[in-house]
């Protein structure tokens, strides 16, 4: 559950960060209220994640995955040129979060614990 908050948080990074550019300064109202929203909704989310996941790998993921969101929405959007090296390295950021998932960790295990858990039965 932690991960899914985590990458849903991620989600709103790149959804404020967006609305942030569009806003141009905070000036226009609607993207700067999407873009406060968003901010809190994300930051509510990293907030709970690290709760229950180490900090650092937390962050990263949290940042990685709303970079990587941020880009491949402009150049969607054609806000961004599209090249084959900015894919190659969006594609880095995201097999570097999985990595990040996929390494174990040695942590406190109480810390871990997600809330769903007993406090008897292991993560």
């Amino acid at each position: 559950m932690p991960w899914i908050v985590l990458l849903s948080s991620a989600v709103f990074e790149a959804v404020w960060a967006t609305a942030l550019g569009l806003s141009e300064g905070l000036t226009r109202p609607v993207p700067a209220l999407v873009f406060v929203v968003a901010l809190a909704v994300s930051m509510f989310g990293l907030g709970w994640a690290v709760k229950y996941l180490p900090i650092g790998t937390a962050y990263a993921a949290w940042v990685g995955v709303g970079a990587a969101l941020t880009v491949v929405y402009a150049m969607a959007t054609g806000a961004e040129s599209v090249s084959a090296a900015k894919i190659v390295f969006i594609g880095g950021i995201i097999a570097a979060i999985v990595g990040l998932k996929l390494v174990p960790d040695r942590s406190d295990p109480a810390r871990r614990r997600a809330p769903s858990a007993k406090p008897d039965e292991p993560v």
